[in-house]
């Protein structure tokens, strides 16, 4: 399991970055370079996936918000 976050909001920020943006899961899978792959995006934000630090770091850079507010559960992303 190297490299996983244990967090547990992370599906919860992904969903409001991702609705902030007017994206549907399949576009973002696409714009991360995740070709088809509209469950893995879900998968995350209902929790059945826990986030690696590659997919969290991509996330990071996608939207532009500092990897620490995704995986600190304290923090919270701009609304």
């Amino acid at each position: 399991m190297q490299g996983l976050l244990t967090v547990q909001r992370f599906g919860e920020k992904l969903r409001i970055l991702r609705k902030q943006r007017g994206l549907s899961q399949r576009e973002l899978a696409e714009a991360l370079g995740y070709v088809s792959a509209t469950a893995y995006i879900s998968d995350f934000e209902n929790g059945r996936r826990k986030p690696t630090l590659e997919f969290a770091l991509k996330v990071s850079e996608y939207f532009g918000v500092p990897v620490d507010v995704l995986v600190k559960d304290e923090l919270e992303v701009g609304e």
